[in-house]
């Protein structure tokens, strides 16, 4: 009984991400309009049934951890980790760090890069890579050990 009213449940997965990013705020009133980094911590929570097969290798798992990570990883991690990530339309004011080695990771985004926007672009990139009955539940990102920004699927139907 207890089996088949948990093949029929909804569970949710979270795998955590850390990687290491800069980002400057223009036009911002504060420190942050500067350029300085953190180090992030992503968490992303799937949502949906385990399958229920007995010839899959995958039986039992709503999503293979590894698939999980290598979605985040290829998609997210690798493009952010140890970039400066600038808005575009401020591109004129950075022109001339291209010109540096050491900023050669530069990552223009159409936003002003904000935990808050950042998360939000999160969403949009993993949402539609996740399989069939898979889906984004919440992400959170941290910027420090005590200011992070949340999404839930809930608060955005």
């Amino acid at each position: 009984m207890w089996l088949e009213t948990f093949v029929a449940m909804n569970i949710r997965l979270t795998k955590e991400f850390t990687f290491e990013m800069a980002h400057a705020l223009t036009g911002y009133d504060g420190a942050c309009r500067h350029i300085h980094g953190h180090s992030f911590q992503l968490k992303v929570t799937v949502i949906g049934q385990p399958k229920d097969d007995s010839q899959s290798p995958k039986d039992g798992m709503l999503l293979d951890f590894g698939d999980l990570k290598r979605l985040v990883k290829d998609s997210i991690v690798d493009r952010f980790d140890h970039a400066l990530v600038i808005n575009k339309h401020s591109q004129a004011d950075f022109a001339s760090l291209e010109q540096k080695d050491f900023f050669g990771k530069i990552v223009y985004v159409d936003f002003q890069p904000t935990s808050e926007k950042l998360i939000g672009y999160f969403v949009s990139i993993l949402k539609p890579q996740l399989p069939n009955g898979v889906a984004l539940h919440s992400l959170l990102l941290r910027e420090t050990g005590t200011s992070y920004a949340e999404w839930h699927a809930d608060d955005n139907c």
